[in-house]
Order: structure tokens, then sequence, then C-alpha cells
């Protein structure tokens, strides 16, 4: 297992992390996974035996129960906290008060209390907005942040699923206010959506944030199970109704039947294929992965040892490249004036 620096700060997280989505059997959730405690601390023993310091979750997986079962699988496997790095989220609706929901500081006191007693510990690594709440002001919610890393209750903040200008108006805000700053993104990004190279990606180099993939195989749909033209598997989550995250599947195929070939000549399956073109991107400090069964994850830990080569990488990158989009074009193009020094002539 490898290891990448958080964003800009000292610490460093395994380059897989393992996702607990999986994790419990609440409402809409199960159809994740739903996982119990048997198996939770069968996968979680299974990642950190193979390197992984890096858990992420979420107050909202199956409404608690994921926190539940990973804070008793850490007691249950004897596991040390201080070589593991566990991140969980709030803004997600948690139940139908008025205030069960959001990021005023009253929710995020809660639940980050919350978190701790269903995760059975005494502080929380990184602690992360779920996305982003239109009816709180940033100032309330990074005031609230703020505070909690102060009291030691966490130690780092993230954010996910925001749009650029949000994540750079609340940094703002932060450093206007000797806050204490986001840290790290947590965003949608597969070989067969590349939305976030637009705008997020270039952020993310300008202010040194970690990146944090979910879902770096569109909900399954890039494992392999899926062919053009051909019956969805029985079962699978995305024949189903929560057909998530919202994919482009023709472009998808495209993207499969490019990757089949390197699998084959790697001796790996499409998946591993389609994660080591993540792990590629210098952008990227961790992909979380998630799994049903120790196979699963195995399988998914194994990219970690596979390297692409320039010209597998090359081939990717063009098969699934990006639409041009103005202003992309227009800065890109602009910019090549820029590129070189300039040469005086006689």
């Amino acid at each position: 297992m490898k290891y990448r620096l958080l964003g800009p700060t000292g610490l460093y997280v395994s380059e897989l992390c393992l996702g607990t989505m999986t994790f419990g059997n609440q409402g809409h959730w199960s159809v994740m996974g739903g996982l119990q405690q048997k198996e939770v601390n069968t996968l979680v023993h299974t990642a950190f035996d193979q390197g992984i310091n890096f858990i992420d979750t979420a107050n909202v997986y199956s409404f608690g129960e994921s926190e539940s079962y990973l804070g008793q699988a850490l007691k249950d496997c004897q596991l040390p906290r201080d070589q593991i790095i566990i991140a969980t989220k709030s803004t997600g609706i948690m139940n139908e008060t008025p205030n069960g929901r959001g990021q005023s500081r009253h929710h995020i006191f809660n639940e980050v209390d919350a978190s701790l007693k269903r995760l059975q510990l005494d502080y929380i690594d990184l602690y992360q907005f779920h996305g982003f709440d239109p009816l709180t002001r940033l100032e309330e919610s990074l005031a609230a942040l703020n505070d909690l890393v102060r009291s030691g209750k966490i130690r780092y903040i993230g954010l996910c699923n925001m749009a650029a200008w949000q994540i750079m108006k609340a940094l703002g805000i932060s450093r206007a206010k000797n806050y204490s700053e986001f840290i790290s993104v947590q965003a949608y990004y597969t070989i067969a959506g590349r939305d976030l190279e637009r705008e997020v990606f270039p952020l993310l180099r300008d202010q040194n944030l970690g990146l944090m993939v979910w879902s770096p195989l569109a909900g399954g749909f890039l494992s392999g199970k899926y062919q053009r033209n051909a019956t969805s598997p029985d079962g699978a989550r995305r024949a189903g109704a929560f057909d998530f995250p919202p994919l482009d599947k023709d472009r998808a195929y495209t993207c499969i039947e490019a990757m089949e070939p390197i699998a084959k000549a790697h001796q790996v399956s499409v998946a591993r294929v389609a994660l080591a073109w993540i792990l590629a991107k210098k952008e990227v400090s961790t992909v979380i992965i998630g799994a049903k069964t120790p196979a699963q994850l195995m399988d998914n830990i194994e990219a970690s040892d596979l390297v692409l080569t320039e010209d597998e990488l090359k081939q990717l990158d063009a098969i699934s490249a990006l639409p041009k989009e103005y202003p992309g074009w227009m800065l890109q193009f602009q910019g090549t004036f820029r590129a070189s020094p300039p040469v005086k002539t006689k």
C-alpha cells in the first residue's frame, strides 16, 4: 500500500480508503450492501491488514448504522486508534424534525456528538460537510467547525460535492477570520465522468487541497460486469431503481471497451484498470473503495499495485476526454502566449 499526504497537511493517508456505504441495512441504504457486524469486522480487519489506514463514513449511511458498525469493528478488531484515520460527515437528513439536517451550528454540534457516540471515539480525524446548505450562511457553519477543531473533537475539516466557487468562498472566509481551513475535497470522479477537471481540478492544484474520490467505478458500472447491448446482471444496483450516480452510459461503454484489452494484457480486472487510471492523477490523495465481500475488497486493493504504461494512460485519456467548453478552450488558447519566455530577435 502506498501513502500520500492529504492536501496541505503532514498527514499521510493510504491511497485507497475504505468506504462504508455498504455497512448497515436501514432505509434506501440497504440497496448498497446491507452488511451486518460480523461482515463489517471482516472487511475492516482485511483493509487494515492490507495497509489501509483511512476509513470514510457518514452519519446518513443507514441513518447511523454505518458509523455504529464501524465503531464496534474498531473495538472488536482491537485496531490501534493512533494508526487509523477516521473520516465522517454531516449535512444530510437524519430525521424529519425542523433541524434534523443542514449546516446550522445547532445541527453540526449535535451531529458531531452523535457521531462520536456511535463511533465510540473521543475525536474524529476528518469531519466533512456532505454537500452545500443553501439556507445557512457559510460564516455560521465555518465558525462552528472552527470551534469544534479548537475543542479537540475534530482534527481536520473537509467538504464534499461543492462547486469550485463555493469552495473558494469558504476558504476566503476562513482566512479572513483566522478559522481552520478545509484541507480536502471529496468528489465524484471516474474515467467515464471527468467533469471535475473543468473547475475543481485547477482549484485543487492552486490551493493544494487533497482530493478524495468517491464512486470511482461509477456505482459499479465500470466493474466489468456491464457490456454494451447486453442484459444487465441480475440484482445489480445499476439495473434497479437506484441508478446512481448519473452516467452517460454510451460514453461509459466506450471507456469499458478501451479498458478491456489493457486489463487482459495485465491479467487484471477492468475495475482495477479504472482505479489505476485515477491513481495516476497527481491531484488525487485517495480513492474510496467500497465492497460487499473480502474478495471484492482485495481485487480493488490490488489496483494499488497496477501501474499503467504512459501509452496506456494516453490512450485512456484520449478516449475519455471531455468535450471542450468555454471558457476552458479560451483560457488554454490565450495561455499559450505565456507558455514560454519571449525570444529577442535581431
